[in-house]
C-alpha cells in the first residue's frame, strides 16, 4: 500500500466511528486503535505470508457511531449483581477467530478486564471485542455468526 492509500484509508476509518480496525495483506499489517480524543496508529511489515481472517457471510451494514459504554450494571433474577458486556457498534458476531478454532470464551469461563470475549465484523473488518470487568461468563445472549445492534447485550457477567 501507498502512504497515500494509508492516509485515505485512516480518514476513512475515523469518519466511519470505528474503534479499532485490523487489516493484514501479503506486504502489510494495519493496525489502527482509536480512544476518545487520542488516535494510535501503528503499520508493521509481514515477514511470513499469514492466514487471513475467516471468511464471514457478506452483510451491508452502516457505520456505527463511537460508542458510550461497554457495559452496564443489571440484577439477574437470582438476586447477584451481573455486567452486561454490550456490543459497540453494528455488525456480525462472533465467538471464535476462526471456525476450526474454539470460543474466546463460554459459560462458566473467567474472564479478566481487558480479555478478547468475541469479535464483531463490520464492514469486511474484524473487530476483537474485551471484557471492561473482571468475573466469570453467566450467559451468552447471542448465537455465533449472527447480526448484532448497536448497544446490544453480548455476555452477562458476574463480576469477582
Amino acid at each position: 500500500m501507498k502512504t497515500s492509500e494509508i492516509r485515505d484509508l485512516i480518514d476513512f476509518i475515523s469518519k466511519s466511528g470505528l474503534n479499532e480496525v485490523n487489516i493484514e495483506t501479503k506486504e502489510l499489517k494495519l493496525s489502527i486503535k482509536r480512544e476518545p480524543d487520542q488516535k494510535v496508529f501503528k503499520s508493521t511489515p509481514i515477514m511470513t505470508q499469514a492466514a487471513m481472517p475467516m471468511a464471514a457471510p457478506t452483510v451491508s451494514l452502516p457505520a456505527a457511531t463511537a460508542p458510550a459504554s461497554k457495559e452496564a450494571a443489571a440484577p439477574a433474577a437470582s438476586g447477584k449483581k451481573t455486567v452486561d458486556i454490550k456490543s459497540p457498534m453494528i455488525g456480525t458476531f462472533y465467538r471464535s477467530g476462526n471456525p476450526d478454532t474454539p470460543p474466546f470464551v463460554s459459560v462458566g469461563d473467567k474472564v479478566s478486564k481487558g480479555q478478547a470475549v468475541c469479535i464483531i465484523e463490520a464492514m469486511k473488518l474484524f473487530n476483537e471485542i474485551e471484557s471492561e470487568v473482571s468475573g466469570t461468563i453467566v450467559k451468552v445472549m447471542v448465537e455465533n455468526a449472527s447480526p448484532v445492534e448497536y448497544d446490544q447485550v453480548l455476555f452477562v457477567v458476574e463480576p469477582d
